[in-house]
């Protein structure tokens, strides 16, 4: 299983704020089906960090445009691959 790093920087917060809790729902769902490592908000609110995990950049691609705060356009996602070296 590879981890990506999705980094969400907030474009409309309005109405992100309309659709938190249905973000956050699907976040939890996410968590619940092992598809989320962490997740959290930057401090400075201008958005916030997902690590996937997943099989491919495809999948989590697919996990990402899932998030109502991408159906929504209300955050901006990018996705990077991304290595852990904490065992190394």
């Amino acid at each position: 299983m590879n981890y990506f790093i999705a980094i969400m920087r907030t474009i409309d917060p309005v109405k992100d704020e309309e659709i938190r809790k249905e973000h956050i729902d699907y976040l939890n769902d996410l968590i619940e089906k092992g598809k989320i490592v962490a997740k959290g908000p930057f401090t400075d609110h201008s958005g916030g960090l997902i690590i996937f995990r997943a099989e491919s950049l495809e999948e989590a691609r697919i996990l990402a445009d899932g998030d109502p705060a991408s159906i929504e356009k209300t955050r901006e996602f990018t996705l990077k691959e991304w290595r852990s070296t904490l065992n190394e």
